[in-house]
């Protein structure tokens, strides 16, 4: 059983998670840290780290680019920052259980993408760290992970920006280099930069998991710093049990030690009384995994990683097998657990929209007119659309063109657009799933209060459509006649700039 009860930092229905919430900077000396891990260190993997006695936690290596187009998202119902990518997946989730000991890993060859990143962030996170170790090709492509070792220069200039440019404490974790001089040379160059630790995993960048950790190269970098040294690459030749981890600290005469591996298989090693039941272990984390709602795909990953041998086993074939969230519950006998959270879940959800929808009619301007609509393409000429008719309307008449604000709830991340025509606002009642949705509804709404035609196809055909097909016609004539077939721009500016709004993305669930 988890150190807190049945379900791991759930409070539901009520409060928050609970956890440190003193602002402390981090320390590197003397402690045992689960170590960044693609596909494993997720919000779960990381909670569960903690309650088994890691004193800081590194989230898996996510790439600058990919982070900077996140949006950060308050998760109400979940209680946690998400910070969510234009296809509406969450890349990094967080919450404050941990936001005292979690250290974001980047993937960056770039100083000022790291920068922005780091910003991004900053406010939610223990510490920011560079990964400058990984070999495997999706971290050094680009220039990133292992590859920043032979650019000592481009690894000067990302540390330093981040040490100048953000307040949390600034980390780095680099393999080691053919030469135990090169090496001890360029982790000296580092420790000018300002950053607060470095971790080592003391293998080559060639090397893999069954190659022996250097330990003496680890402690030769130890003895030439004075910043703490994270020691790692211990799971294979040293690190079978709680104790071990000592062992290895004073091997390599770091100042802590990080685990991957050994804690992938089973993160209560980091537990002084010994491992746990390796059941229980598992059952804690599918608990973490539907608190926080993980993607099933990552929580069976993770799931099978501590299995391991037992992944032949009939519990293992089923796991295997299993396609969603509730049936790997079932696998493990926690099909009744999944129900009571969903069920709760549900619950606040519904608790929470009620609440919204309260305040939204609390603060309504009253002098906006309001419909329920929505806009669907479908009903619409390829390539029209209202807000081109309304557009057009506003040309016609000498108004200004229209003018949309739209807003995004944070609880369930759907927009509402108000446009103002003609010194008056027009909005839809109904929250849509995209902004260009969403100005289409209101644009309808203002239409149809003016008693304007909106180029539905049950309106038959108007003079847009025949002034599209006349300009086409136009088009046609100049093409045979061999006359220049760039369309003017002002004529352009029509209809070719509003297209884009036909394309309804596809929203996933």
């Amino acid at each position: 059983m988890t150190p807190h009860g049945s379900a791991p930092g759930l409070s539901l229905p009520g409060g928050t998670a609970t956890g440190m919430t003193v602002n402390t900077p981090l320390c590197f000396r003397g402690k045992k840290i689960l170590a960044p891990m693609v596909r494993v260190g997720t919000l779960p993997m990381r909670l569960l780290a903690l309650d088994y006695g890691a004193d800081i936690v590194y989230c898996e290596e996510l790439i600058d680019i990919k982070m900077l187009q996140c949006k950060r998202v308050i998760n109400e119902v979940l209680e946690t920052v998400d910070f969510v990518a234009p296809n509406e997946r969450v890349v990094f989730r967080t919450c404050e259980r941990e936001r005292e000991r979690v250290v974001f890993q980047m993937g960056s060859a770039d100083a000022e993408r790291a920068l922005a990143v780091a910003k991004l962030v900053e406010s939610d996170v223990a510490g920011i760290d560079i990964n400058m170790g990984c070999p495997k090709e999706y971290s050094t492509k680009g220039g990133m992970g292992a590859a920043l070792l032979s650019d000592p220069d481009k690894i000067e200039s990302i540390l330093t920006t981040l040490v100048k440019g953000i307040c949390k404490p600034v980390t780095c974790k680099i393999r080691i280099l053919p030469s135990v001089e090169d090496t001890v040379n360029l982790v000296k160059r580092i420790e000018k930069t300002g950053i607060a630790a470095i971790a080592v995993h003391g293998r080559k960048k060639e090397e893999r998991p069954q190659h022996p950790v250097h330990c003496d190269v680890i402690k030769a970098i130890s003895e030439a710093v004075s910043i703490p040294v994270i020691a790692n690459g211990g799971s294979h030749d040293f690190i079978k049990e709680y104790a071990d981890i000592e062992t290895f600290e004073k091997a390599t005469a770091a100042s802590s030690v990080m685990i991957a591996r050994a804690a992938m298989w089973n993160p209560s090693i980091f537990r002084k009384d010994g491992f746990c039941p390796l059941k229980d272990v598992m059952q804690d984390y599918i608990k973490y995994a539907v608190r926080y709602d993980n993607h099933y795909t990552n929580t069976k990953y993770c799931l099978c990683q501590m299995l391991r041998e037992q992944l032949e086993t009939t519990q293992g074939k089923k796991l295997h097998a299993a396609q969603s969230t509730q049936e790997i519950c079932e696998v493990f006998e926690m099909g009744d657990f999944y129900e009571e959270i969903t069920a709760i879940f549900e619950a606040k959800k519904t608790s929470l929209e009620t609440k919204t929808q309260d305040e939204d009619d609390q603060m309504e301007d009253p002098d906006v007119i309001k419909m329920a609509v929505r806009f669907d393409k479908r009903e619409y000429p390829p390539q029209l659309t209202p807000k081109m008719y309304l557009l057009e309307w506003c040309r016609k008449e000498k108004h200004p063109q229209p003018v949309y604000e739209t807003v995004q709830r944070p609880l369930d991340r759907l927009f509402c657009s108000v446009v103002t025509v003609a010194d008056r606002k027009y909005r839809s009642t109904l929250w849509d799933k995209s902004k260009k949705l969403a100005e289409q509804a209101a644009a309808i709404v203002c239409l149809r209060t003016l008693g304007v035609p909106e180029g539905k196809l049950c309106e038959g055909e108007n003079h847009l459509i025949t002034k599209r097909k006349r300009g086409d016609q136009e088009f046609l004539i100049s093409r045979d006649h061999g006359e220049d077939l760039a369309e003017p721009s002002h004529k352009k500016a029509n209809f070719i700039e509003e297209t884009s709004d036909t394309a309804v993305p596809k929203m996933p669930r």
